[in-house]
């Protein structure tokens, strides 16, 4: 099965290109035909006024019978085989020939009656094809008709159409090929707007920009007008899931810690294993809020977040918060990248990292970003005692905490794994040339500041 060109460049080019080819060949097959008919005429009419000059020059007397006055004035019929002929053929008496003819005579149907001048081919001496014109004539003294004919060979006639033929090729080939190239131009600068379009997308899509914008054409405006809605409505989808997200965190946390707060005064069996249960769902919830909100923001086109700006940011926070450690964090890379995502998911995994470093760390916290290809990678190591590659699926698992000591609901990392996924990303986890833990965080880049 022949696949068709999916390039819509390629199918246009590909078309007007075929039915260019096939309108130069229609062109090339008529132009040929009509100059091989012109130049049969044109030798037809040479022959017609070469047969009437031999019938002028023709004399009859009864005894004598059909004889000429004079020579031709034609000097190749006294050449030998010189391609030109004349040939008088009486019903009654000595055929006579040219001298051109030499022993041979030209093939011809008496039978058939010729009064206007005939013209047909016929095989010469030599075995040469010969044009021949001829016309039977009738002298007042004479009994019967006289045959005249004039014949000549039509190499002449081959080798010019041939020339014409190789002339046409020639300028309709070239002018194919200016056909096409023109073709092309027409097609590339007809289809600019399309590219246009692709690139007010991609600037759409990165965050550059939150509508297209710019002139376009009368037959893509419509198209252009209908994608500015559909990120419009893409918009108002996302703020109406978040408020939605919003509003059953509140409605669910609320009843929780009503919960918390009752069995918390209670030392019983019943309620220490309420707390427990409680403090799971208000896990379970967190998370799932996340991932819902995360699931509706990672759809959602035109996104983008300035890396440098957020990362610093964060890290105040967390200098303010450990403040008393004597922590030392610092953040290398990050200038002129943008994460193509929602600020509040890429504070959610970065945070969350970082935090955790801070909590582990012994005195530093060491955060490196750069850029490969078209991802983001963030390194964010610490100091402290690291985990094992035993330790690394259970510190994924939802809820699951290694220490019960460190402040915290366990569900940092299996959060952060979650949304990165969401947004095409992943993180992993390794040893830290510091000695401690290092996570790697891979998420979706944007188009830099300019």
């Amino acid at each position: 099965m022949v696949r068709r060109p999916s390039s819509l460049t390629l199918r246009l080019i590909v078309g007007a290109g075929l039915w260019t080819v096939f309108a130069l060949i229609v062109v090339g097959v008529v132009l040929v035909f009509l100059f091989r008919q012109t130049v049969e005429r044109s030798f037809d009419a040479r022959l017609d006024v070469l047969l009437e000059s031999l019938i002028v020059s023709a004399e009859f007397d009864r005894n004598q019978g059909v004889y000429l006055s004079g020579p031709m004035a034609e000097p190749r019929f006294e050449q030998p085989y010189s391609g030109w002929y004349w040939q008088i053929t009486p019903r009654q008496g000595q055929v006579l020939i040219s001298r051109s003819l030499w022993d041979r005579e030209l093939r011809q149907n008496l039978a058939i009656p010729v009064p206007q001048p005939h013209h047909y081919y016929t095989m010469g001496p030599d075995d040469q094809e010969v044009r021949v014109v001829e016309r039977d004539i009738i002298f007042p003294d004479a009994e019967s008709s006289v045959r005249f004919a004039v014949a000549a060979v039509t190499t002449e006639n081959k080798l010019e159409v041939t020339r014409f033929v190789r002339a046409i090729v020639i300028a309709l080939g070239l002018m194919g090929l200016g056909l096409i190239g023109a073709v092309i131009v027409q097609v590339r600068y007809g289809l600019r707007p399309l590219r246009t379009l692709q690139h007010e997308l991609g600037r759409v899509r990165s965050g550059e920009v939150d509508r297209l914008e710019g002139r376009y054409p009368a037959e893509i405006s419509p198209v252009v007008g209908e994608l500015n809605k559909l990120v419009e409505h893409n918009s108002e989808v996302l703020a109406r899931a978040r408020t939605h997200v919003g509003n059953l965190a509140h409605a669910l946390k609320t009843p929780l810690s009503v919960l918390m707060n009752d069995s918390a005064s209670e030392a019983t069996p019943l309620a220490i294993s309420i707390r427990r249960q409680l403090e799971v769902m208000r896990r379970l919830v967190d998370h799932y809020l996340v991932r819902a909100r995360t699931a509706a923001a990672g759809q959602v086109i035109g996104t983008r977040t300035p890396v440098q700006p957020a990362v610093h940011s964060l890290k105040s926070t967390l200098e303010k918060i450990h403040a008393g450690r004597g922590l030392a964090i610092s953040v290398t890379g990050g200038e002129r990248l943008n994460f193509r995502g929602e600020r509040q998911d890429f504070d959610e995994m970065l945070g969350n990292l970082m935090d955790n470093a801070c909590k582990w760390a012994a005195h530093q916290v060491r955060v490196s970003i750069d850029k490969q290809d078209f991802e983001l990678v963030f390194l964010v190591e610490d100091d402290g005692p690291g985990i094992s590659d035993e330790q690394i699926e259970t510190v994924f698992s939802r809820g699951q905490r290694l220490d019960e000591a460190i402040p915290g609901s366990g569900l940092g990392l299996s959060i952060v794994r979650d949304i990165s996924g969401l947004y095409g990303g992943a993180v992993t986890l390794g040893r830290s040339d510091l000695g401690g833990l290092k996570a790697t965080l891979v998420l979706p880049a944007a188009a830099d500041a300019s």
